[in-house]
């Protein structure tokens, strides 16, 4: 295939993907991976590399998460027009996940977040996420701005600072009975039960995880006891992404969470990443992310987890030694 060939499969992938039945999957994803494989030179090497050492073992074959940060690993031949980028720690390599189509990662993030809590319109967004608003290429600022300019909620947006302001229209909305949803990085949402306590026990509080360098670190059951006294809230809900991923999986409490349709997960050994382990037992997260058309759809994370048998998973932790990412991830 030619490039202008190959631009035209990655059209057809998108479309598949976004018309997609979840009977298609696995099809879809092996028609993905030959894509990848043609047209992404970091991800052809590595599936190579394998096949020299181990010719037994069957693809696809699944990337280090970690290759996003010494690598621009792409399909698209030239550089893409945007990038989202990690956090990071002070001193530390970001990872830099190249994309060509943004408005494809929104429409299917959206999807996906509407196939579990309904139609964003019906909602009022609050964002408060300090430390993702103070960066550039954040992709959850990206894709929380986007649900905003959705809901047809005039008090919906992002807030910085302005916590007497989030207090007053969590209030307002409480009193008129708008369905409500306040995405919170981590400390912020403590910083602000700190000095507010709320009776708002239909409110969704969507955390994002994000406590580094802020407060000091503490296990999710903590930091959901926190947040749920200070709401009065019986669940706290919480969204698993990745800088190098374009889908989500979304928890409604207990940190169960369910992937979105063109998410699947894995859990395979610590030891051997070709094995997979036991249901119920703890090992390493591996993602198959069909949204990410334009860089890797199958990724090794560095996140431990537990497959509870019915496409649902439980996030665990980090594995020694991996980098504290931004995002999503308490330490259990």
């Amino acid at each position: 295939m030619t490039l202008t060939e190959g631009r035209l499969t990655e059209q057809l992938l998108k479309s598949k993907v976004a018309q997609m039945q979840p009977s298609e999957f696995d099809d879809l994803a092996n028609e993905i991976f030959l894509y990848q494989y043609r047209y992404n030179p970091i991800y052809q090497q590595f599936c190579d590399s394998i096949t020299k050492l181990a010719p037994w073992r069957k693809p696809p074959f699944y990337l280090p998460i970690s290759a996003f940060k010494t690598n621009i690993v792409t399909t698209v031949g030239e550089l893409p027009t945007h990038f989202f980028e990690s956090s990071g720690t002070t001193g530390s390599i970001n990872s830099r996940h190249y994309i060509n189509d943004v408005g494809f990662y929104l429409q299917m993030s959206m999807k996906g977040f509407e196939n579990q809590y309904g139609s964003l319109s019906n909602y009022c967004i609050l964002a408060l996420l300090p430390h993702y608003l103070e960066r550039q290429h954040s992709s959850l600022v990206e894709m929380v701005r986007f649900f905003i300019s959705k809901s047809e909620k005039p008090q919906s947006g992002f807030f910085l600072n302005e916590t007497n302001m989030v207090y007053q229209i969590l209030q307002d909305n409480k009193k008129a009975g708008i369905p409500t949803i306040l995405f919170g990085v981590s400390f912020a949402l403590l910083d602000f039960v700190a000095e507010f306590q709320m009776d708002f026990p239909e409110l969704i509080v969507m955390e994002t995880g994000g406590m580094k360098g802020r407060r000091e670190e503490m296990t999710r059951e903590e930091l959901h006891f926190h947040i749920k006294r200070g709401f009065n809230i019986q669940n706290v809900h919480s969204e698993y992404g990745m800088t190098e991923l374009l889908s989500q999986a979304w928890s409604k409490g207990d940190g169960i969470f369910t992937p979105s349709q063109t998410m699947k997960i894995s859990i395979r050994e610590a030891t051997d990443p070709f094995e997979s382990e036991k249901p119920g037992k703890t090992g390493v997260i591996h993602i198959i992310d069909l949204v990410n058309i334009d860089s890797c759809s199958f990724i090794a994370t560095e996140d431990l987890g537990i497959d509870l048998k019915n496409g649902n998973f439980l996030v665990q932790g980090r594995l020694d030694l991996a980098d504290i990412r931004g995002c999503n991830l308490m330490i259990a």
